[in-house]
């Protein structure tokens, strides 16, 4: 438990930045947090808490306290005859959580596999792909004040789950530190396969009979195809949301863009792939030296080589702007810019 000085993040970040941290720590229970936070140097710094690094793009030296978190472990528990409640450590990494389930024959993270990131990101962001999200598994989660260092519970209308959102993304962002997950997961099973390309992967796959681990593997391959490997490319997957707009606004867009493509969404809104925007407004494959928008998925930004996070955040903003001019919607950043 270590308190080290003039830290590179590079190694904790997949747009792979090179940028410092002032002071640097690795906790690996939630005593040792508590300790660290009580350490009279880091009182009135500001904190940062990395998991897996694969959401944020950093674009200065963080002049403050990186906490890096190793929590591990994980329990299963039966709740009743239909569930099961899944407890993890919040420094395990998402996909290993989902790997675990699904060899202990639970379902309910299949469409959630292979998103990048720990354990502990999950619910501050409430991860999503292929029509399910972490609020439809969601137990509670327990968080460490980082002000007093008291341990709080929380439960699913306590953490204000929002479409990539949560309380711990605004109200109460940065002032508490998720130390584990709890999910509700099922015995037997229920499938969701009628988003994306799910259905037409299993297809060709000439899967017999229909499992979560089936379904898994396809929003794997769909995933390795779609998105490029932060050991490759520096990137950090998604970096806007997909904007929701009023149906009013969808419906006018649709007649001067008769194959603009939706997802179903809130009553009264339409979900419109930002991809598919960037795309349309010019971006996809745009190279910029050592930065630019990936070649195949214009959801996503990529760092080349040497780039500097400051010319990442650049581009993001010419994007919204063209995007907001083209379309008249503003793209949200998905991305923990720091």
């Amino acid at each position: 438990m270590e308190l080290q000085r003039n830290v590179s993040l590079r190694p904790y970040n997949t747009f792979g930045m090179e940028v410092k941290a002032r002071l640097f720590a690795v906790f690996n229970t939630v005593a040792e947090l508590q300790q660290l936070l009580r350490l009279p140097e880091i009182q009135n710094l500001p904190k940062l808490i990395l998991g897996g690094g694969s959401n944020i793009l950093f674009t200065q030296d963080f002049d403050g306290v990186v906490l890096k978190n190793n929590i591990l472990g994980i329990e299963i528990n039966d709740l009743d005859a239909d569930y099961s409640l899944v407890k993890s450590g919040s420094g395990v990494i998402w996909h290993d959580l989902v790997l675990h389930t699904l060899e202990q024959g639970l379902g309910g993270l299949e469409n959630l596999s292979l998103i990048p990131g720990t354990v502990g990101a999950a619910p501050l962001q409430n991860i999503g792909a292929y029509g399910v999200e972490l609020k439809d598994v969601f137990e509670s989660l327990e968080a460490v004040n980082l002000s007093s260092g008291e341990l709080q519970t929380f439960n699913a209308e306590q953490c204000k789950f929002g479409y990539r959102e949560s309380i711990f993304k605004n109200e109460l962002k940065g002032q508490y530190i998720v130390v584990s997950v709890t999910l509700r997961l099922r015995k037997k099973p229920f499938f969701n396969t009628s988003y994306g390309a799910i259905a037409q992967t299993l297809a060709a796959m000439q899967v017999q009979e229909l499992n979560a681990r089936a379904i898994s593997e396809a929003v794997c391959q769909i995933r390795k195809s779609k998105l490029p490997d932060p050991a490759q490319i520096g990137n950090a997957g998604s970096f806007f949301k997909n904007p929701e707009i009023p149906v009013e606004q969808f419906t006018s867009l649709q007649e001067q863009y008769p194959t603009i493509p939706s997802y179903p969404t809130t009553p009264g809104k339409v979900k419109v792939p930002a991809g598919w925007l960037i795309e349309q407004a010019g971006w996809k494959g745009r190279r910029f030296e050592s930065y630019g928008v990936h070649k195949d998925q214009a959801l996503v930004l990529v760092n080349y080589g040497g780039a500097r996070g400051n010319q990442v955040q650049d581009l993001a903003h010419q994007i919204i702007k063209s995007v907001q001019e083209k379309f008249n919607i503003t793209l949200q950043p998905e991305v923990n810019i720091i």
